[in-house]
């Protein structure tokens, strides 16, 4: 896309906390509280927001340790912004990110939903199964 017509840019963070509940909400991830989002968006390791003019439209999260562990999380587009390449975007963003500052030898996890795999294999991550299985639990 010409850069001068792309409506869309990146701010590097993550988005405010009412930016963050819409979005969730709306691109089909599950709702968090606004007690859980006050909490835990300032602990971001690195986030990126994308931006249509002035609207969140998009986000991404890295969260971890700092050292040892990372997780990807919060990757998700406004319904009328997908197909815009911007989730290739984000995820560019935060592995470019991983890539200059987590330590060598940095385990990077992430739960793929339905085919947002495919779009995660284009940056290197795998399957773990049969080596390992991934598990959650909600408090």
């Amino acid at each position: 896309m010409n850069a001068n017509t792309d409506p869309y840019s990146l701010r590097v963070g993550p988005p405010a906390v009412d930016a963050y509940l819409r979005l969730r909400v709306v691109s089909g991830l599950s709702a968090k509280t606004r007690e859980a989002a006050e909490a835990g968006l300032p602990h971001t390791w690195h986030g990126v927001t994308v931006l249509c003019g002035d609207e969140p439209v998009g986000m991404g999260r890295v969260i971890g340790d700092g050292g040892c562990f990372f997780q990807v999380v919060d990757i998700c587009v406004a319904p009328e912004h997908q197909g815009q390449g911007l989730g290739k975007r984000i995820m560019g963003e935060l592995v470019g990110e991983l890539e200059r500052r987590a330590p060598d030898g940095a385990y990077v996890s992430l739960i793929a939903d339905g085919d947002a795999r495919f779009l995660y294999e284009k940056f290197g991550f795998r399957e773990t199964a049969p080596a390992s299985v991934g598990m959650h639990r909600l408090v």
